[in-house]
């Protein structure tokens, strides 16, 4: 007898384990829901000072922003009519690097202007390209510095000529070393 009393206990005890598992699963289960509506169902943008919310949506003030004294523009990618081809010495050889470029620029001015000075980005460019080595050009570090290092060069360039530095950025979009 005592044996079979022993053996209920234990029985209900693990009977109590598993439903305390299912409503710990089960518990799990529905908060992960809840995040998952709350997530997806919930508004994109967030209610800004000045904002209020009217039938689930943000309306805006009647007032109109001015807009800031240093607007960006709209970007224009000018690419350079030809891959700048150029050797470098390193690692006991020299190599040929080829570098395709497009300049980042910002307002139509900008565009126009960065158009019209190719010849003179390219020289610049070439300049600054022709001075680096292989080792550098090897790792992505390099890389990065000789694009900044070519961005400055043509800003500095483009500065007394044009008035304005003209270039926001110089974009390596293709990069062979051989």
């Amino acid at each position: 007898m005592a044996d079979d009393a022993a053996e209920n206990e234990e029985s209900s005890g693990g009977g109590k384990k598993k439903l305390i598992i299912i409503i710990v699963i089960a518990l799990l289960v529905l908060g992960g829901g809840g995040a998952a509506a709350f997530f997806l169902l919930g508004g994109d943008e967030p209610v800004a000072e000045g904002q209020e919310l009217v039938d689930g949506e943000v309306a805006a003030d009647l007032e109109e922003e001015e807009p800031d004294e240093a607007e960006i523009g709209d970007a224009f990618y000018v690419g350079m009519p030809r891959p700048f081809v150029f050797n470098v010495s390193g690692y006991g050889r020299d190599r040929l690097v080829q570098i395709k470029v497009q300049l980042l620029v910002r307002g139509a001015d900008n565009d126009t202007a960065a158009r019209k000075h190719i010849p003179l980005i390219e020289d610049v460019m070439l300049t600054v390209f022709s001075n680096s080595n292989a080792e550098k050009l090897a790792t992505s570090a390099g890389k990065n510095e000789l694009r900044i290092n070519a961005q400055e060069a043509v800003q500095k360039a483009l500065e007394p000529v044009v008035g304005n530095p003209v270039v926001d950025k110089v974009l390596f979009v293709g990069f062979v070393m051989q």
